[in-house]
């Protein structure tokens, strides 16, 4: 017994081994943590790399104060002013910065006076430009045309603050109608069937007055003088222009004035006295015409600055007030014809 008592027992001990389990791609998923950082932080510096001086300041400027700007305003990363307190949506600028949509509107005061005066002075300026190219066309038609040309002299246009103003007057010995009397020289037909012919390629309206020298017209009892004379001119000189092809409504006024207008003042007797005048009246001449004549103000404006401001802006290559031959030189005065000559 006592030798059983002595003896150890014996522990055996038996170990199983297990298979390690699967740990399931834990790893994958830092893996794509750190390629996901890794493309934002190329992401910035390609930013940081392709953004503009301006806008860096900017956002440096929004990100140092924007939470002391939006409590207590002023001037810093952008205006308080804005609904997004500190902000702003230019990023470049750090002070002022307000949406356009939140500033008040501004009044602006439109001078409606000075508008419609604006509107009429361009109004008249492109009217004086179409008359201008009228005459200009007609001299390039007298200098092209060989039964006119030798008339040159004979035939003055100039721009005045009615309109373009077409002169055809008399010389020493090539008068435009039978002395005292209406009729007309076949040249004259011509010129002013020419002439006619021209003025339709305008809307504009025209007037025709008749003058003569100071020559007492020969009285033979019956009351006839200059001032029939140049009426009856005049008047032949409208069926002339409306036979050469000129539309009769364009005619808005025809007068007969005698010697009250002469050419020449320093000699009342000259021959360029005599004269027939037609005028391609601009707008507010042929407002004057159909209201007989009175003082017509367009919307208030001045009656004769504005016209004087075309003539002096557009006058460019036109002779102003003093009319000029349509080809050649001025006019030279000849010698007074006798006092019987009309």
């Amino acid at each position: 017994m006592s030798e059983d008592k002595n003896k150890r027992p014996i522990v055996v001990k038996r170990i199983r081994k297990v298979a390690a389990r699967h740990h399931g791609g834990a790893w994958k998923i830092a893996y794509a943590d750190f390629v996901t950082a890794m493309m934002a932080f190329f992401l910035l510096m390609w930013l940081l790399g392709s953004t503009s001086k301006g806008d860096l300041n900017g956002i440096s400027e929004y990100f140092k104060t924007p939470l002391y700007v939006a409590l207590s305003g002023g001037t810093g990363s952008g205006d308080t002013s804005s609904i997004i307190k500190g902000g702003g949506q230019d990023l470049s600028r750090s002070e002022g910065q307000v949406k356009k949509g939140e500033l008040p509107p501004v009044k602006k005061a439109i001078n409606l006076k000075a508008a419609q005066q604006e509107f009429l002075r361009t109004e008249r300026l492109k009217e004086f430009e179409k008359l201008k190219a009228l005459k200009t066309s007609i001299e390039t038609m007298i200098a092209n045309d060989e039964n006119l040309k030798k008339f040159h002299n004979q035939i003055m246009l100039d721009m005045t603050t009615e309109g373009l103003r077409i002169q055809i007057v008399d010389e020493q010995n090539r008068p435009m109608f039978k002395t005292g009397s209406a009729k007309l020289e076949p040249y004259t037909k011509e010129i002013l069937h020419e002439i006619g012919k021209m003025l339709n390629e305008v809307p504009n309206k025209v007037s025709l007055s008749g003058h003569t020298d100071a020559a007492a017209y020969p009285s033979s009892g019956k009351g006839y003088s200059n001032w029939e004379l140049s009426a009856d001119r005049a008047n032949a000189s409208r069926r002339e222009l409306i036979t050469g092809g000129m539309a009769s409504e364009k005619i808005i006024r025809v007068v007969g004035l005698s010697s009250a207008v002469l050419f020449n003042k320093e000699d009342p007797l000259n021959p360029v006295n005599r004269r027939i005048s037609l005028i391609v009246m601009n707008k507010k001449a042929e407002e004057a015409a159909q209201h007989d004549g009175g003082v017509v103000k367009l919307n208030g404006e001045p009656d004769k600055a504005g016209n004087d401001d075309i003539l002096k802006e557009g006058a460019e290559g036109v002779s102003g007030l003093s009319a000029t031959p349509a080809v050649a030189p001025a006019v030279t005065p000849a010698a007074a014809p006798a006092p019987a000559a009309h």
